[in-house]
């Protein structure tokens, strides 16, 4: 499956463009298209901003017109902020990977276009496209810059074939204990509490000792925690008959 091509329509500013590369490089994206840069290309501002997205991921080729540049897309998003008098499908950044995934998987070339840094796309461009992806942002500042809006973009892409854990317990190099060794800390915790009279109410001790136990087990201890956890004990109860 191929990767969408980021299109740049006329974009002002070199250290935008090179911006604009480096959040591509972020996020293993290696087509950029350039339509009529204001400044020519290639440009050292944008090189120097991209700190070697150029020389290492992203390729670039520039285009006189935006029709030039879409010759060989089959499926096209355009980035507005702005209510369009055209009936299109608006998609979230999200869902609009997800629909750029799918015609991909398809074998369609693909791609995003975003407008210039003053006044974003025309009319005439936006008409181009399939659909309208708009970022959702507070309504008294719509206005997003355009690296930022490659980033975003960029970065969903990326989320989309990315398998990485959503969430993960960064351990270190000690294991995750077993529930033997756990149970072995909660049991002795237990004994201990019953010495010195913590466990007032019998009745209540059940209660009581499943709470304890939730504190210690919602926390995914490690094999080093555990450990520690017995030697607190130790040093808590010594000297005790």
């Amino acid at each position: 499956m191929s990767d969408p091509v980021f299109i740049l329509m006329a974009p002002q500013m070199g250290e935008n463009i090179g911006a604009a590369a480096r959040a591509m490089a972020n996020f293993g994206l290696r087509e950029l298209r350039l339509v009529a840069p204001r400044d020519g290309w290639p440009n050292e501002r944008a090189t120097a901003t991209a700190s070697g997205a150029f020389d290492t991921m992203v390729s670039v080729q520039v285009f006189e017109t935006l029709a030039d540049a879409l010759g060989d897309i089959r499926f096209l998003l355009a980035t507005t902020a702005r209510r369009r008098d055209m009936v299109k499908t608006v998609y979230t950044p999200q869902t609009a990977v997800q629909e750029l995934g799918t015609r991909a998987a398809e074998g369609w070339k693909t791609a995003v276009l975003f407008g210039r840094e003053r006044n974003g796309l025309e009319n005439e461009e936006v008409a181009r496209a399939q659909g309208i992806i708009t970022v959702p942002v507070h309504p008294d500042f719509s206005s997003i810059n355009l690296a930022q809006s490659v980033v975003l973009m960029a970065y969903e892409w990326f989320k989309y074939g990315d398998d990485t854990e959503t969430r993960r317990l960064n351990r270190g190099e000690s294991p995750p204990a077993t529930q033997e060794e756990v149970q072995r800390f909660l049991t002795r915790l237990e004994a201990h509490l019953e010495q010195g009279g913590f466990f007032r109410a019998e009745g209540l001790r059940p209660h009581i000792v499943r709470n304890i136990s939730n504190i210690f087990t919602r926390n995914e201890l490690t094999e080093q925690e555990v450990q520690t956890l017995q030697g607190v004990l130790t040093a808590l109860t010594k000297g005790e008959s």
